[in-house]
């Protein structure tokens, strides 16, 4: 994982078996980071396989934008 300075929120990776099922796994968003991007139950998303260790969650269908003012950092220059 990288290191920044950004929040981290550790989970882990369950495992649901059923009869005559294979077996599903399952990852929990904590209600603090689904708060925070503003996800609603129900909305669809989907996994982008950057690497074996890297994982990217994209909105199949994206929420506008609703921010005014952009945050300011080391690199705002366009």
């Amino acid at each position: 994982m990288k290191e920044s300075c950004q929040p981290t929120f550790p989970v882990k990776v369950q495992e649901m078996r059923s009869k005559n099922q294979k077996p599903r796994y399952y990852i929990y968003i904590p209600v603090a980071l689904s708060s925070a991007l503003g996800i609603s139950p129900g909305e669809e998303m989907s996994w982008e396989l950057l690497d074996r260790n890297e994982l990217h969650l994209v909105r199949l269908n994206p929420k506008p934008t609703t921010t005014t003012q952009r945050v300011e950092g080391k690199n705002t220059a366009l």
